[in-house]
């Protein structure tokens, strides 16, 4: 049966992301033309694919390897969001429910050694990403919001690794610039990136070590066999394995749309103002969170722009998005109105960019790999839920083990496979349910932000989130 991808919205230029107008260019390479042969063909260029390519080259140098991307690389979510740099321990319970208490803690110690990665491509001039790990900051600026990380910080303290450090409102506001957060946490060995910077860097490593990437060469199907074939509008490329490394447009696929939810981001950027943010005292390269359910992320670039990100909760029915997810008719206004209201001292600094993304969600706020049902050389990899920088090496890593079928602990790791994950509501229930909580979310961060207490139908409603967690 042959499996029908989604086609991408192309974004205008105008509408992509600060980060991906902020980079120069690059040459694109040649779309695919005609027919071709490799051993792993990987659709998507972004985190995933880039990292999976390049896992495969290091342990199996010998293997052919092509990837096929629709636009450019790191034009989808890779290169559009807000990046935030932290460890997996935050999630460490919802991790826990997954795949068990110390696989789960392995894998979060692996996101540290992720972020060491990053620290030493850029030390040693690999990649330019403007990586300062300068701490994320982990806040709550409302009754409702205080404590959201007590239990991750437990379960991080009872396994021995001392990630978070609590703060004080005076440490926050020294940090931040800002008083409206007054309780939280810091991990020091974390902070932002600059993301379409990583994306361009590890698209020329890959290049560099021998990885055949086609852009502009958007998928239109896979046909499955022992040797699978992938069809674009001009080309056909034969593999033996394929890797589906596209995320969000992953929904096309029944068997993962059972699982997968596509929701938007907005993200604005503001002119730059950098002796601005000096005087209130916002002077280093640390991400910061809140603990709302819509969640804001934020963080100042080092030229003095401030990045400000949101969970709009706009759902896409059938997980079918088009242009209004590459930037949203609204241009941004609920982020404006929020970082008035977390930075009074901004009201004049105009917000120059906005743009939107969708975000691949699973209900266990956890990422799945695997194979598709009866089709064990076609894998895939999906539900980052809007948290994948230090953690797609890690995807990188399980999907390589599979694609060369090697057996160790990443190919056998408890985040492997779909039977053991919940499944959603068929549509339209699904989207319709999702609207409704969606509304109940936005009326209970309205009244909780001013320390009110909504009713109880609105608690009800909005509790059934799936997942949870600070980003």
């Amino acid at each position: 049966m042959t499996l029908r991808l989604r086609q991408p919205a192309i974004a205008a230029p105008s509408d992509r992301s600060f980060w991906l107008q902020d980079i120069a260019a690059a040459p694109v390479t040649e779309p695919l033309l005609g027919e071709a042969r490799t051993d792993v063909a990987i659709v998507g260029g972004g985190y995933t694919g880039l990292w999976t390519a390049l896992r495969i080259r290091e342990r199996a140098p010998e293997t052919r390897v092509a990837i096929l991307e629709a636009d450019v690389c790191g034009s989808g979510a890779s290169g559009r969001n807000g990046g935030q740099v932290h460890s997996w321990f935050a999630e460490l319970d919802q991790i826990c429910a997954v795949v068990g208490e110390a696989e789960a803690r392995q894998l979060c110690l692996d996101t540290v050694d992720a972020i060491s990665d990053l620290e030493t491509l850029q030390r040693q001039g690999t990649i330019d990403m403007d990586l300062r790990l300068d701490g994320w900051l982990w806040t709550a600026s409302s009754i409702a919001q205080e404590g959201a990380w007590k239990r991750a910080m437990a379960m991080t303290d009872a396994a021995g690794v001392q990630r978070f450090r609590t703060l004080t409102a005076e440490e926050i506001a020294q940090r931040t610039g800002s008083t409206a957060s007054y309780a939280g946490v810091v991990e020091t060995h974390a902070g932002t990136v600059h993301p379409a910077k990583l994306a361009v860097g590890l698209r020329r490593l890959a290049l560099s070590r021998g990885i055949v990437i086609h852009e502009r060469s958007p998928v239109l199907e896979i046909v499955p066999g022992g040797i699978c074939t992938a069809r674009t509008e001009r080309g056909s490329l034969r593999a033996e394995k394929v890797v589906l490394a596209s995320n969000a447009w992953l929904s096309a696929i029944p068997e993962l749309r059972r699982h997968l939810y596509v929701v938007a981001s907005q993200v604005i950027a503001t002119a730059e103002a950098p002796d601005l943010l000096n005087h209130i005292g916002w002077r280093d390269g640390a991400s910061i969170c809140d603990s709302q359910r819509q969640v804001l992320y934020y963080q100042r670039t080092p030229k003095g722009r401030v990045i400000f990100g949101r969970g709009s909760g706009e759902v896409a029915f059938r997980g079918d998005f088009g242009a209004g997810f590459n930037r949203s008719p609204q241009h941004g206004s609920g982020n404006v109105r929020e970082l008035h209201r977390v930075y009074p001292s901004l009201r004049n600094v105009p917000a120059e960019y906005d743009w939107s993304g969708p975000i691949d969600c699973v209900p266990e706020h956890v990422p799945v790999f695997g194979h598709l049902t009866g089709h064990s050389n076609i894998l895939f990899g999906m539900g980052y839920n809007g948290t994948g920088i230090a953690q797609t090496p890690i995807g990188g890593h399980i999907l390589a083990s599979l694609a060369l079928e090697q057996q160790d602990r990443w190919s056998s790791s408890g985040l492997v496979g779909l039977e053991r994950r919940r499944s959603l509501p068929p549509e339209p229930l699904r989207y319709l349910g999702a609207k409704l909580v969606r509304m109940a979310i936005r009326r209970r961060n309205d009244i909780e932000i001013r320390n009110g207490k909504p009713d109880k139908l609105t608690r009800i409603i909005s509790d059934f989130k799936p997942g949870g967690g600070p980003a």
